[in-house]
């Protein structure tokens, strides 16, 4: 990898996304919801915006594809986790997202040992699963500055497709391993211990 690679506009913008993480953590602990707010949707504008640099500025690299989702994982991981420990979002919803995300992280490092196999591509209902939980967290704070009706059913609706999309992009992630290892035939059946 050339270290040019982390100077890419779309780069730049992911590390600043990931920057972003801190700040949104002090202004939810010290109980500043509109700041958290405001800082999550930035963060979000950016995650659209380096896609489309990367594609406008023919700036996709190797980097940008693993940086990318490390950046969302670690943005929307946090928000689930910190806004558990506030209160803001039942536990139950963050243990299935942790649950489900660590168990492909450890699915694709030992894919990737035993078999090199690489570049999952994001499946749409990977793409569903993100969506749900970015809505989610946005609505859970616009919550706290707003707390009105129809902000609360949003979010409830926004924490049962995260629940849903969670759950069903993971059965997929199974079926997709199993379709990669199938059409690696070389592999031992029974690898020794």
């Amino acid at each position: 990898m050339r270290l040019s690679q982390i100077f890419t506009a779309p780069n730049q913008l992911t590390l600043l996304r990931m920057i972003f993480v801190p700040f949104i953590v002090i202004h939810l602990v010290d109980g500043h919801y509109r700041w958290a707010l405001i800082v999550f949707v930035i963060a979000g504008f950016s995650d659209g915006l380096d896609g489309l640099l990367a594609r406008t500025l023919h700036q996709q690299t190797l980097l940008g594809q693993y940086l990318d989702p490390i950046a969302d994982k670690l943005l929307l991981s946090t928000m689930f986790l910190v806004l558990s420990i506030l209160h803001k979002i039942p536990w139950k919803f963050t243990v299935l997202v942790f649950s489900r995300d660590i168990s492909i992280l450890a699915a694709s490092a030992v894919l990737f040992a035993i078999a090199g196999l690489r570049n999952f591509s994001p499946s749409i209902f990977g793409k569903a699963n993100t969506f749900s939980q970015i809505g989610a967290v946005f609505f859970v704070l616009m919550l706290q500055v707003h707390p009105v009706r129809w902000v609360w059913i949003a979010r409830t609706e926004f924490l049962r497709a995260t629940f849903a999309f969670t759950i069903i992009s993971a059965v997929h992630y199974v079926f997709l391993v199993q379709h990669r290892l199938r059409a690696h035939p070389e592999l031992p059946a029974h690898p020794r211990p």
